[in-house]
């Protein structure tokens, strides 16, 4: 239980101490006009409260990703508690708050055209091509995920068959409805609500298993063990743990939804609660699932196996129900099915907002909200036909590399303000180093190279890309820059 309380512990003070420096570094300024009161449209554009802001960019980013990739890094042990800890402080939380404020500050604009804006034209193609292509990765396995969870509690519980495609076909359907409607009317009227849920059940989980005479927390496991690897089937931790657990420690996937949030916050004295803070919370939900997956099972292997028995959704079937009991178990059940639902669908409203920046078509109206939506939604339901697993393989590693991409970008920021980026590039070079590693050392999604070259090539890319940003943004200087403290400056495209 105390390695459990010691991690919560760890991220909160990461919060007031770590997150307080950032903000410093960044430099709010309280009195300039956010893009939710200067470009107010009653679409996309609607100021609201802090606590609704946050409570929606918590549910906005928490997918299945901070509850199946805890799970699944839990294979290798405590280590990947950690990696959640340290991930989440200096690497995603960092991620988060800049992908956040500098939408902020250049009008809500998406996180291609903030690559575009500090690292140029190129770097703002390809990173349209490739966030649409995660957004659609992401909202098919949010769609598929939470399907397959809800069939198998409705079959299992009662004496009704419901069919999974019926199901996927049903979360479509609200998707479509989540997507193109004012972000007011749903997302900001009941999404709070299911924020508050999430944390309740989740909390309520972790409870049940501290207080529970048949478990124990982390009972089974030394300390030495959160340095070593334990995977039953001796998997490598490097570069492995970090693509699995994404979410819970670091996720480009939010560089796609914390201007959703961007385009509502009311000023910028609430970026850190929002952004850096909502990452925050994020992490104590994945520690809160990795040390369930560990606790609930007793051992490594336990979990292996009921991972082999139904992959991660058994794991969170089988710990809610023998934790909470049949009504409880079906609240926490349905608390975790609300999360990729609620990332789905706001998965889908970024892409449509990232095709209108790039085609420049404005979405006041509905016919033009549609016409960017309806080809996102044909493609996503064919790939709905595509194996989770191929899908879910893809989808961790171009999370992870357009998060990297997002950290070179706030890199490239606070070169060009002569503020201290290595809180970016430090994070950045890691993360490449990771991406580089796993897609040259996999020998189902890369080249499958021995893991040593692979990394070697993964560090020399590290450092060639840090060389690169810092000498073009240094480059650069203030004078190419807008003021951007100027309430009045808009935003403009490298």
């Amino acid at each position: 239980m105390m390695w459990f309380l010691f991690c919560v512990a760890a991220l909160i003070g990461g919060y007031f101490i770590y997150g307080a420096f950032v903000e410093k570094v960044f430099g709010i300024n309280e009195n300039r006009k956010t893009p939710a009161h200067t470009m107010q449209d009653g679409v996309d554009f609607v100021p609201m409260s802090t606590p609704k802001v946050y409570l929606v960019q918590l549910l906005n980013i928490a997918g299945v990703g901070p509850i199946f990739g805890p799970i699944m890094g839990a294979l290798y042990g405590p280590a990947a508690l950690l990696w959640i800890v340290l991930g989440c402080i200096f690497a995603g939380a960092v991620h988060d708050y800049f992908s956040g404020m500098l939408s902020v500050r250049n009008n809500g604009a998406s996180v291609p055209t903030l690559t575009g804006r500090y690292l140029g034209n190129g770097a703002r193609h390809f990173m349209n091509v490739f966030a649409i292509i995660l957004l659609l990765l992401v909202g098919v396995v949010f769609v598929s995920a939470p399907a397959g969870m809800i069939t198998n509690l409705v079959n299992e519980q009662t004496s009704f068959e419901m069919s999974k495609v019926s199901m996927v076909v049903l979360i479509f359907a609200y998707y479509i409805i989540a997507t193109i409607v004012p972000v007011d009317k749903i997302i900001g009227r009941f999404y709070p609500f299911f924020g508050a849920l999430l944390v309740f059940m989740s909390v309520g989980l972790m409870a049940a298993v501290a207080f529970s005479s048949e478990h124990t927390v982390m009972g089974g496991f030394a300390i030495s063990d959160m340095f070593s690897n334990m995977n039953p089937n001796n998997l490598p931790l490097w570069p492995a743990l970090f693509i699995t657990i994404a979410c819970g420690a670091i996720s480009g996937f939010h560089a796609t939804q914390s201007p959703l949030m961007a385009r509502c916050m009311e000023n910028e004295k609430n970026g850190r609660f929002v952004f850096y803070g909502a990452m925050i919370g994020e992490g104590i939900i994945a520690i809160i699932w990795c040390t369930l997956a560990l606790s609930f099972f007793g051992s490594v292997e336990g979990l292996q196996e009921a991972v082999k028995a139904g992959g991660p959704g058994n794991v969170v079937y089988s710990a809610s129900f023998g934790l909470l009991g049949v009504f409880g178990g079906i609240l926490a059940f349905l608390g975790v099915v609300i999360l990729p639902i609620t990332s789905g669908d706001t998965a889908f409203r970024s892409s449509r907002l990232i095709l209108a920046e790039y085609f420049n078509v404005e979405q006041k109206t509905l016919p033009k909200r549609l016409l960017m939506a309806i080809p996102l939604f044909v493609v996503g339901g064919i790939l709905t036909q595509v194996d989770f697993g191929i899908i879910w393989r893809y989808f961790g590693f171009a999370n992870q590399s357009t998060a990297t991409i997002m950290l070179w970008t706030a890199a490239a920021y606070l070169l060009r303000h002569n503020k201290l980026h290595w809180i970016a590039t430090v994070p950045a070079m890691f993360m490449t180093t990771v991406c580089i590693s796993f897609i040259m050392s996999s020998a189902k999604l890369g080249f499958g190279l021995p893991i040593t070259i692979s990394t070697i090539i993964g560090v020399v890319s590290a450092v060639g890309a840090a060389a690169y940003v810092i000498t073009v943004s240094k480059g650069k200087g203030e004078t190419d820059l807008l003021d951007e403290d100027d309430p009045k400056a808009p935003a403009k495209t490298a």
